[in-house]
């Protein structure tokens, strides 16, 4: 082991879909111009890693080579994190070796027309880190510098981690419009869903009402701020959100889990002229009636990962408008990934929200 110490190090590495090995890598080359390494810290175990994990691949590229990375076959997994820079690639400006910081998972070309329309995250070559290009379930990994965002002095380091996934919360909210006083409604109350009740409080809705039917999560999605929690196997979930808000339905709406069922739901909850933000990742097609658009002149948009957002939940940890702590339910070291990790997610996902690795073992 110790010969290799200097080469390799340990990483959570996807080989196929139900197979992750924690095993020996080389270390990551020196970052080219533009890009850093960074030592990580935390690493959360996000529902795409585990898309991947169950029904992979999904994002991985395993047909061609990724047209911006090259990655193909196999990726260390890993995008939700923060750690502290390691070594920088030549013309990197505005950081220094040590500084702690948080990384945005949306690598990307920087010269079609999205990315020089302001919309990176829509990218023609977008790359997620750790999906489409080696990511942070190791101890070491390189990024580009545009990616990065420095953290305040005394920043808790496990809120690191949960910067990314807020940040999809955050921009689902930004893309509604303002909520201050509106009547929302989130449907699930995984980590997204969570996230997105915590951003919309944040942003000054009214009411957030929550539609979950796992019991631990119930009460997170409490614990974080929805005002209401209502389970659609035990009540006329869309009766009981018309009761809530004077018979007309929500104004805004938050698809948190990627199902058509419940897409179709989030869409029913609204009012007439309502929006309905779709956030999930969805699998497979639906039957939807689009007359029920064009009747009631519902609008549906999709909202993808974020633009920008990590300035934003940065700012709103750092001043207390967003509290993490109920959202972290499992710290584990790299080498207990799988069974601690992945598998505790997948046949307990009642009990869990965000587990979140260290492969340092700190």
């Amino acid at each position: 082991m110790n010969d290799l110490s200097h080469t390799h190090m340990r990483a959570a590495v996807w080989h196929g879909r139900n197979d992750i090995r924690v095993e020996q890598v080389p270390l990551p080359a020196d970052p080219p111009p533009g890009w850093v390494q960074i030592k990580v810290d935390w690493c959360g175990i996000c529902g795409s890693d585990l898309h991947e994990y169950v029904a992979g691949p999904v994002f991985i590229p395993v047909e061609a080579p990724h047209p911006l990375t090259g990655i193909q076959g196999q990726c260390i997994l890993g995008h939700e994190f923060c750690g502290e820079i390691v070594q920088l690639g030549e013309g990197v400006q505005g950081y220094a070796l040590g500084d702690p910081v948080a990384a945005d998972a949306c690598q990307h070309c920087g010269t079609c027309y999205y990315c020089t329309h302001g919309l990176y995250n829509i990218c023609e070559k977008l790359a997620f880190t750790g999906l489409m290009n080696n990511g942070a379930f190791a101890e070491r990994v390189n990024v580009p510098a545009n990616l990065l965002y420095k953290l305040p002095e005394g920043f808790p380091r496990e809120a690191g981690a949960l910067i990314e996934p807020l940040a999809v919360g955050m921009h689902a909210v930004k893309k509604a419009g303002s909520l201050l006083g509106q009547n929302v409604v989130v449907v699930g109350a995984g980590t997204i869903g969570l996230c997105t009740i915590m951003c919309a409080k944040a942003a000054g809705a009214a009411q957030v009402i929550a539609l979950e039917m796992a019991t631990a999560r119930k009460d997170k999605a409490l614990e974080v701020g929805a005002t209401a929690v209502l389970d659609p196997s035990q009540c006329d979930a869309l009766a009981e959100i018309r009761k809530l808000t004077g018979g007309l339905g929500a104004d805004v709406s938050f698809e948190c889990i990627g199902n058509k069922n419940t897409a179709k739901l989030a869409i029913d909850a609204l009012r007439k002229a309502g929006k309905c933000v779709l956030v999930g990742i969805f699998e497979e097609p639906s039957s939807f009636n689009f007359f029920e658009l064009v009747s009631t002149e519902k609008q549906v948009l999709g909202a993808l990962a974020y633009n920008g957002e990590f300035a934003d939940v940065i700012a709103f940890i750092n001043d207390g408008r967003l509290d993490i702590r109920p959202l972290v339910t499992g710290r584990i070291g790299l080498e207990q990934i799988v069974e601690l990790g992945f598998e505790e997610l997948v046949n307990n996902k009642e009990h869990n929200v965000k587990i979140i690795v260290s492969p340092g073992g700190a």
